[in-house]
C-alpha cells in the first residue's frame, strides 16, 4: 500500500466512524441499539453499496472476537456490582439453562420447519441463544428500569456468551460427532476455570494498582482495560473462556475502589464504543444484501420461534427456582436482544468448514436486523405496560470531575411524582444519610439551591450527591419517604426495593 493509499483509507475509516457516532444520537432517541445503524453503514460501503469488496471470513472472525472481548470488558468495568450481586444466581441461570433451553427449541424450530440437518440446526440454535451484551448496556441504561431488573439483563448478557461460543465450537466439528457426556463435561470446565481466571486475574490486578504508582494518571484506565484483555487471552490460551474471564475480572477490578474510576469508566466506554463500531462495520462489510432475499423467510421463522417461544421458555424454566414476578419475566423474555454476538458466531462455523454453513450468516443477520427493529423501539412502551418504569426512580448522572472521583461520590436524580408523599417534606425532615445532599432542585423551569427549610414540591427534579458506600441507604431513604412520609420509620418502611 503506498503513502497516498493510506491517506485515502485512513480519510474513508475517519469518515465512516464520524458518521457511525453521528448516528448514535439517532439511535439512542429512536430506541433501538445503535449497532444496527454501524450494521448499516458497513452495509452501505460494502460491495452492493459503494463497492468495497471484503470477504475474509477468517479475519471477520478473529477480529470480531477481540471486539467482542474488548466490549465485555467495557461492560464489566461499567458494571456496579451492587447491581448484579441479589441477582448473580438468576443471571448465572439463565446463562446456562437458558441458552440450553433456547438452543434445543430453535434448533428444533429450526429442523422441523425448514427442514435443516441436525448440525445445522444445533448450530443455528447455538448461535442465537445468547443475549447480546453490547445491545443490552446501550439499549438499557437508558430506561428506567428497575436495578434488579437491569441488573438481571445485564449480568445474563456478560455471562451468556461464553456457554454459547462454547456450543457453537462444538457443534462446528468436521465431521460432526456429539457426545453429551464429554459435551458437558467441556462446558462446565471451560466455564468454571474461566470465572476462576477471570477473578483470580481481577483481584491481582487490583491489588497491585492500588500498590503501583504510576508515573501518570493516564496510564491507570489504560492498565486497567489492558488486564481485562489479559484475562480474556490467559483464559483462551487456558482452553478456558476467555469471555467469562474477561467480564469477571473487569468487574472485580470496577469494584475494587481503584483510583481514577470516572477516568476509568469513560476509557472504556470510548473503548468499548470504538470496538462496537469497528465490528459492526466490518460485520455489514460481509454481508452482501443481493444473497439476502433467499433466506429472509427463514430468518423470520427462526426468529419467531426464538422471540415467541424459545426465549420465554427458557426464561420459565431458568427462573422457577427464584421469585421473579410474571411482569419481570415478560419483560426479561422480550428483551433478549440479539447484535453482534450471532454475526460473529455465524463465521466460526464457516471458518472451519461447515457444509452449508454459509447460509446461516445471511439468516443470522437478517434476524438481528428484523428484530432489533422489532424489539428494540418496543422496550421502553413495553417496560411501562408492565409497570416496570418509574420517572421517579434514581438514575445515575455521569459527570467528568475530579472531585466526584476523589471522593468516591455519585450525582443521582429524581423527579417527585404526584402521588409521592415526599411533597411538602422539608429538606431537614428529609434526613439523608451522611454525607449526601440534595444539592440543587429544579422546579417549574427554575433553578435553586436548597436549604433546610426547603419544602419539596411535586414535580421537583432533584440532584443528589452521595458516596458509593451509603447509595442504597439514601435510595432506600427517599424510597420511603416517598411511599409513607417523613414518619416512614414509624411505620416499619425502610424503602425496600419492589
Amino acid at each position: 500500500m503506498s503513502l497516498q493509499q493510506l491517506y485515502l483509507a485512513l480519510l474513508i475509516g475517519g469518515l465512516v466512524l464520524l458518521a457511525s457516532i453521528v448516528g448514535t444520537r439517532l439511535a439512542t432517541r429512536v430506541g433501538f441499539p445503535s449497532m444496527l445503524l454501524f450494521l448499516l453503514v458497513g452495509v452501505a460501503v460494502g460491495e452492493d453499496g459503494l463497492g468495497l469488496r471484503f470477504d475474509d471470513v477468517q479475519l471477520a472472525r478473529n477480529v470480531g472476537t477481540t471486539a467482542l472481548a474488548m466490549i465485555l470488558v467495557e461492560g464489566g468495568l461499567t458494571t456496579l456490582f451492587g447491581d448484579i450481586r441479589k441477582v448473580l444466581a438468576p443471571a448465572a441461570t439463565l446463562a446456562t439453562l437458558g441458552v440450553l433451553g433456547s438452543m434445543v427449541v430453535t434448533a428444533a424450530g429450526a429442523h422441523l420447519l425448514l427442514r435443516s440437518d441436525w448440525q445445522l440446526a444445533l448450530l443455528l440454535g447455538a448461535i442465537v441463544s445468547s443475549t447480546d451484551a453490547a445491545a443490552v448496556f446501550s439499549v438499557l441504561r437508558f430506561l428506567p428500569l428497575p436495578r434488579r431488573v437491569a441488573g438481571l439483563l445485564e449480568a445474563e448478557s456478560g455471562f451468556n456468551d461464553a456457554p454459547a461460543v462454547i456450543l457453537v465450537l462444538m457443534f462446528s466439528s468436521v465431521p460432526f460427532v456429539f457426545e453429551p457426556r464429554a459435551a458437558i463435561a467441556d462446558l462446565v470446565f471451560e466455564l468454571l476455570a474461566g470465572s476462576a481466571i477471570g477473578v483470580t486475574l481481577g483481584y491481582l490486578g487490583a491489588f497491585a494498582l492500588r500498590r503501583i504508582a504510576l508515573p501518570a494518571s493516564g496510564l491507570y484506565p489504560v492498565a486497567t482495560f489492558g488486564l481485562g484483555l489479559v484475562a480474556f487471552a490467559a483464559a483462551g490460551e487456558s482452553h478456558a473462556s476467555g469471555f467469562i474471564a474477561a467480564y469477571l475480572a473487569a468487574v472485580v477490578l470496577a469494584n475494587s475502589g481503584l483510583p481514577h474510576r470516572s477516568a476509568t469508566r469513560s476509557f472504556a466506554e470510548g473503548v468499548g464504543w470504538l470496538a462496537q463500531i469497528g465490528l459492526f462495520v466490518l460485520l455489514g462489510l460481509l454481508v452482501d444484501p443481493s444473497e439476502l432475499t433467499g433466506d429472509a423467510v427463514a430468518a423470520i421463522v427462526v426468529g419467531l420461534v426464538l422471540l415467541l417461544v424459545a426465549r420465554p421458555l427458557s426464561v420459565v424454566v431458568s427462573l422457577s427456582g427464584f421469585r421473579v414476578p410474571w411482569r419481570e419475566q415478560i419483560f426479561l423474555s422480550w428483551a433478549g436482544l440479539r447484535g453482534a454476538v450471532p454475526i460473529v458466531l455465524a463465521t466460526f462455523p464457516i471458518v472451519a468448514g461447515v457444509p452449508g454453513s454459509h447460509r446461516l450468516l445471511n439468516i443470522v443477520f437478517l434476524l438481528v436486523v428484523v428484530f432489533t427493529l422489532v424489539q428494540g423501539p418496543s422496550l421502553r412502551p413495553i417496560a411501562h405496560w408492565l409497570g416496570l418504569t418509574s420517572r421517579e426512580a434514581t438514575r445515575e448522572i455521569q459527570v467528568e470531575a475530579a472531585p466526584l472521583d476523589v471522593l468516591d461520590a455519585e450525582l443521582l436524580t429524581m423527579t417527585v411524582q404526584p402521588a409521592s408523599r415526599l411533597h411538602n417534606v422539608t429538606i431537614l425532615e428529609l434526613r439523608l444519610p451522611d454525607p449526601a445532599v440534595i444539592t440543587l432542585i429544579i422546579r417549574d423551569g427554575h433553578t435553586f439551591v436548597p436549604t433546610f427549610d426547603t419544602r419539596i414540591e411535586s414535580g421537583d427534579e432533584l440532584l443528589i450527591v452521595t458516596t458509593s458506600s451509603t447509595r442504597a441507604a439514601t435510595e432506600s431513604r427517599l424510597r420511603a419517604v416517598s411511599r409513607r412520609g417523613k414518619l416512614a420509620y414509624w411505620f416499619d418502611e425502610y424503602g425496600e426495593p419492589e
